[in-house]
């Protein structure tokens, strides 16, 4: 297609010298001076492809397959197309299909609800029955959202409880891990396990998973000092590292044990040395989540009494409210969601759009509900293969031009603004609005200009987005890089985002 395109050119500029040198008359020559400005305008407007070919003869790109979409944001015209047509593996370009058909089904106004419910009655200041925890899904619960679950229940006069308490993950199935996830990632934040009822550390919203850090302890021979947020004792320490001598290397690892919840840390810390810190996902993440609110609970001094057990189950329809919390709007989620490429919140985003559309809180559903979405915005749906909803899986499937076509047929939605807010902007250092573009394309034609969602997994990079050129033209444009071993694919991206920054159509 490149070498198509070069000769193509040079027959155009051979044809306007040999012409130029042949006898003709006036009007023949008027004649040709119209037809040899139409083909040097031709060949003006194909610089751009000249351009984007240039990049893609880098050496990095030898034996990798790259396909690249650009488009007119206008009307959706293909401007440029390079291996488009190729399946290739979005990595978390998939958000972007997850992000928009989440926004299509669910709206932008949707909020996740908590409940805590009760089969018995308060006597005195005793609860005779058993408290429920029941989860819908909510990514964003934090330890101080259990703490005011706490608090209402002791306003409420509950002091004591004589009953179980329950933790409800129902309303998602109990799958808890996406299809094709690699077992050795089951430890990584970045692969949590999915339940509809969990928690987070922090405001981030990586829910599932638990942060982990260590410090020296006070002298060389101590044990350094293991602390996790929030506190639980669902996990299980082993610490067998070392604190030592003031100015020696540290080498701390902080690894969660296959199938546990055994936490191993081990090597070295000295006296003088900066905190280690880890992002952990928990395994069973309903159990971690049930176990911080009793410790909520406790705080507030409300006691299990009896033989009153921590367990899971169902609630009955006949339960009582007696509080709830429901989550900020998806709108707020898909900032951390996009910005900062949250695979936790892609998940949770399938089965909750499984859930709402057929009933059914499960990959499969949601992924039906998905594959309608893009259907209805004239995707090709025998070119694209949907495996999860966050990108981890290499068998996640969509061709270049299918994903420009996506991004260029929801413009017109009444939600778009949203969903172009939540993409990363080049170069703004702000993590909630550069997110993992924030240190990317911080020169003047690409800061503020790129908005793009990134994507990275062994072997596959992309970045698809928009980008306004220098004259005004607003552009979409998909970059999606697979099969390489090693180089910098980010660094040709850019590049090639920076040459429609700085490109002029006119």
């Amino acid at each position: 297609m490149k070498g198509n395109k070069y000769w193509k050119k040079v027959v155009m500029l051979l044809f306007i010298v040999a012409v130029a040198c042949l006898p003709f008359s006036s009007e023949e020559k008027d004649l040709f001076v119209v037809a040899s400005d139409e083909l040097a305008e031709g060949t003006s407007n194909q610089s751009l492809d000249d351009k984007i070919d240039q990049l893609l003869e880098d050496e990095r790109l030898d034996g990798a397959m790259t396909g690249v979409s650009i488009r007119k944001a206008s009307d959706g015209e293909l401007l440029y197309s390079h291996d488009g047509d190729i399946r290739l593996h979005p990595a978390s370009n998939q958000k972007i299909l997850t992000a928009i058909s989440a926004l299509r089904t669910l709206g932008a106004d949707y909020r996740f609800t908590t409940e805590v419910l009760t089969d018995g009655k308060l006597e005195g200041k005793v609860l005779q029955g058993n408290l429920y925890v029941k989860g819908k899904g909510d990514p964003t619960l934090l330890k101080e959202d259990f703490d005011q679950f706490a608090n209402e229940l002791k306003e409420q006069g509950i002091h004591k409880i004589k009953g179980n308490l329950v933790g409800d993950d129902s309303w998602y199935d109990d799958v808890r891990l996406s299809t094709d996830l690699n077992w050795d990632d089951e430890f990584n934040y970045t692969a949590a396990q999915i339940s509809a009822l969990t928690i987070s550390p922090n405001t981030d919203y990586d829910a599932g998973t638990v942060i982990v850090e260590v410090y020296p302890g006070k002298k060389a021979g101590d044990l350094p000092v293991v602390k996790l947020t929030p506190e639980t004792d669902y996990l299980t320490i082993v610490n067998k590292a070392e604190t030592v001598a003031k100015g020696e290397s540290k080498s701390i690892s902080i690894d969660r044990e296959h199938g546990t919840n055994k936490f191993i840390i081990e090597g070295k810390i000295p006296v003088d040395g900066s905190l280690s810190r880890a992002w952990r996902a928990v395994w069973e993440p309903t159990g971690y989540a049930l176990d911080v609110f009793k410790k909520s609970l406790e705080e507030q001094g409300i006691e299990l009494i009896g033989n009153s057990q921590v367990t899971l189950g169902t609630t009955p329809n006949e339960a009582t409210v007696l509080t709830s919390k429901q989550s900020m709007t998806l709108e707020e989620l898909l900032i951390p969601f996009m910005k900062l490429s949250n695979n936790g919140h892609g998940e949770v985003l399938v089965k909750e759009m499984g859930q709402f559309v057929h009933g059914e809180g499960s990959w499969s559903k949601g992924l039906e509900v998905m594959e309608e979405v893009l259907a209805n915005n004239g995707l090709s749906m025998n070119s694209i293969l949907l495996r999860d909803g966050a990108g981890m899986s290499h068998k996640n499937l969509i061709p270049a031009d299918q994903v420009t076509k996506l991004l260029f047929e929801v413009q017109d939605e009444s939600w778009f603004p949203v969903f172009e807010n939540s993409l990363p902007v080049a170069g703004e250092p702000d993590r909630f609005v550069g997110g993992t573009l924030r240190n990317r394309m911080t020169g003047d034609s690409t800061k503020g200009n790129v908005k793009a969602k990134t994507g990275s997994l062994t072997g596959v990079n992309t970045l698809s987005g928009y980008v306004t050129s220098k004259d005004g033209e607003k552009l979409i444009f998909s970059i999606m890089m697979n099969n390489y071993i090693t180089g910098s694919m980010t660094q040709i991206q850019d590049t090639i985002a920076t040459t429609l920054a700085e490109h002029e159509f006119e």
